[in-house]
């Protein structure tokens, strides 16, 4: 048994040489080292061996199972790190040669817009605020002097989840719940962005969802004057030009009085053009003071505290500034016409 102990062992480890192959030295494992194996098959045959030579047959095995395993993991790792090499030499990477240029996408017109609104507000010393846009009836409606058998309700199409919640046509609710948060403290200095939806058929100049940024002021003796030159400083700032603005009488349920603000027209300067009709004027936002019922309704004293409020559309505004002619540009993805807008 000893002979063929050390037979089986030889024969083994000159397998073990010749294998090239990590599956072969598995297989070539369980061959020799299983259950089954040939080691296993020889020592089935201790009970023929004399009992004072058992226990040195015993040594032996283990002996040589010992060797065959770490002959066996040895020979593992040698493969391996060749397979390791190939792999390496197949990948190898020219660490010299140039990379590829990655595309880099740009601001959207309509975000670069809001920032630009943005940044002029927040230099007059306005704050950003924000809300969600599910709404409750309550903020955009009710809370806006708008109550529901309010005729001007028929102005605003909404998308209604239940007969309470619906997506916001507006960001005024903002104001009313910054005027909450405040709890009747002053000044209120803010400016709402967002998206707001509206139940309109899309067209060049229309969209069921666009942005609005909207702004209210709100603290002791604020006039109209005011309004006007904030608003004014905003559109020579925004536009990049001396224009001239002006207030017209409008109609808003939550101010009184409400004006909508137009600027000459910055194509043409005021001479007349088909951008602005032949008339050298463009309405860009609507405004006014902000109606007592909404103050009393947010907490508010509209004996001591007055305020304003405007409103503008950053898609319409973007129209206007780059001089696109169809609103659906903006949401179409077509990267020919976005591109255009990269160093905005």
């Amino acid at each position: 048994m000893k002979d063929r102990l050390q037979a089986l062992e030889q024969e083994a480890f000159t397998s073990i040489r010749s294998i090239g192959d990590v599956e072969e030295l598995k297989a070539l494992r369980v061959r020799y080292l299983g259950k089954k194996g040939e080691l296993t098959e020889i020592l089935r045959g201790m009970k023929d061996v004399a009992p004072d030579e058992r226990p040195v047959i015993g040594s032996l095995a283990n002996d040589i199972r010992a060797r065959l395993e770490e002959g066996i993991s040895s020979r593992e790792e040698e493969l391996q790190e060749q397979a390791l090499e190939i792999r390496l030499r197949h990948e190898q990477i020219d660490v010299t040669l140039p990379g590829k240029p990655q595309a880099l996408g740009g601001i959207h017109p309509i975000s670069a817009v809001i920032e630009q609104i943005e940044d002029i507000f927040v230099g007059m010393g306005f704050e950003v605020a924000e809300g969600p846009e599910v709404e409750l009836d309550s903020y955009n409606f009710e809370s806006l002097n708008i109550p529901k058998d309010h005729p001007a309700r028929d102005m605003q199409d909404s998308f209604y989840v239940t007969p309470e919640i619906l997506l916001r046509t507006h960001t005024s609710p903002v104001q009313v719940r910054t005027m909450e948060k405040k709890e009747g403290q002053v000044p209120v200095k803010i400016i709402c962005p967002g998206k707001v939806y509206r139940r309109d058929d899309d067209d060049a100049t229309h969209s069921h969802q666009f942005h609005q940024v909207e702004g209210l002021v709100v603290d002791r003796g604020i006039a109209m004057s005011e309004l006007h030159g904030i608003l004014a400083a905003f559109a020579e700032k925004l536009f990049g030009m001396e224009l001239e603005t002006r207030l017209r009488p409008s109609y808003f349920p939550f101010t009184e009085p409400s004006v909508e603000m137009d600027i000459s027209c910055v194509q043409c300067g005021g001479q007349g053009c088909r951008m602005c009709k032949e008339t050298g004027w463009i309405e860009i936002l609507g405004a006014g003071m902000v109606h007592p019922r909404v103050l009393e309704g947010a907490g508010y004293d509209s004996e001591r505290y007055t305020g304003f409020a405007f409103g503008m559309g950053p898609d319409r505004i973007a129209l206007l500034k780059y001089g696109i002619d169809d609103i659906r540009h903006f949401y179409t993805n077509d990267l020919r016409f976005l591109r255009q807008f990269q160093s905005v």
